[in-house]
């Protein structure tokens, strides 16, 4: 079992930076690959940025040179840094932790693009 809790949303300016976190407890994080995907009203949840076990990110092509996850296994970690945010970026954003077919979820954190 993970436990999975992001913090760092809110609202923000077009143009302006947020950087999500999400804290894991429970099995031992470095066995997870870890992401972030995002749900905005009416819409399906989308990926935006995965990080395997090993490092490799990948990323939602809407997000690509403006988003960078990371993650800190020492910490049990990952971090969505989001720069140049658009009003589109307006979303719940959730964190995902993966091992073969098992999936857990965090509770979400609103990040909010406006002026």
């Amino acid at each position: 079992q993970v436990q999975l809790v992001e913090s760092g949303g809110g609202l923000v300016q077009p143009g302006g930076s947020l950087r999500l976190s999400c804290a894991a407890s429970g099995r031992i994080f470095s066995f997870y690959d870890m992401g972030w995907y995002r749900q905005a009203p009416g819409e399906q949840r989308e990926l935006v940025a995965t990080v395997t076990r090993g490092g490799s990110s990948t990323y939602a092509d809407t997000v690509k040179g403006r988003f960078t996850i990371s993650r800190d296994n020492a910490k049990s970690v990952v971090v969505l840094q989001m720069n140049n945010l658009r009003p589109e970026d307006t979303a719940v954003y959730y964190c995902n932790a993966e091992i073969g077919r098992i999936s857990y979820w965090g509770q979400g954190t609103q990040v909010t693009v406006s002026s």
